[in-house]
C-alpha cells in the first residue's frame, strides 16, 4: 500500500515537473525534470513498481500533455513504450550507484525508442535542415533530434539527482522501509 501511496505522489510530482520546460523543440519533446521522480520511485521500490508508475505517467502524458501523435504508432511509441521504459532504472534497485546507473538505463531505453520511433513514424517529416545541419537521413535526425533533449534532460537529472542524493539517501535507497518491513 505504502509503495502504490507513494507512486501516486511520485507521478503527480513528475507530471507538475512536466510543465516547467527548460527547452522545447517545435514537433515535441522538451527538456524538463518530469523523469526525476520515476527515476527516484525505481531506485526506491524497484522495476515491478517503477514499470506500473511509469505505465501511468505515460497515459497521463498521452492526455494531458497535449499528444504531438500521429496514429497508433506515434501513441504506442512516443508515450506508452516511451515513457514505460523509463522503469528500466529500477533494475539497478538496491546496488549501489544505482539511482545514477538507473538514471542513465532510464534515459538510454527512453532514447532507443523515441529514436526507432522518429525513424519509422516521423522519419517522412524530416525537414532539410536542423539545428544548423543538412538532413540526409531520417537515422541522423532521429538521433540528434531525441538525443538534444533526452540526454539533456538526463543530464539535468543527474545534477538535480547528484545535489539531492545525500539528504535524501535513504529515501532513494528505501532504507527508510528495510527497517520496517
Amino acid at each position: 500500500m505504502r509503495a502504490l501511496s507513494e507512486g501516486a505522489i511520485i507521478i503527480a510530482a513528475a507530471q507538475i515537473l512536466g510543465y516547467i520546460k527548460i527547452f522545447e523543440l517545435p514537433n515535441g519533446g522538451s527538456v524538463t525534470l518530469n523523469m526525476l521522480p520515476l527515476f527516484l520511485y525505481c531506485a526506491r521500490w524497484g522495476l515491478g513498481y517503477g514499470a506500473l508508475a511509469s505505465f501511468v505517467f505515460s497515459l497521463l502524458q498521452l492526455l494531458l500533455d497535449g499528444a504531438y501523435a500521429w496514429g497508433w504508432q506515434s501513441i504506442l511509441g512516443d508515450y506508452i513504450i516511451g515513457y514505460t521504459v523509463i522503469c528500466a532504472a529500477g533494475l539497478f534497485h538496491g546496488r549501489k550507484g544505482g539511482f545514477f546507473a538507473g538514471i542513465v538505463a532510464g534515459s538510454v531505453a527512453r532514447f532507443a525508442v523515441a529514436y526507432v520511433v522518429g525513424v519509422v513514424v516521423w522519419g517522412e517529416y524530416m525537414p532539410e535542415n536542423f539545428f544548423g545541419m543538412t538532413m540526409t537521413t531520417p537515422w541522423f535526425y532521429s538521433a540528434l533530434y531525441n538525443g538534444s533533449y533526452i540526454f539533456a534532460s538526463m543530464l539535468l537529472c543527474l545534477i538535480v539527482g547528484g545535489i539531492i542524493f545525500n539528504p535524501l539517501r535513504k529515501f532513494i535507497t528505501g532504507a527508510d522501509i528495510a527497517n520496517t518491513k
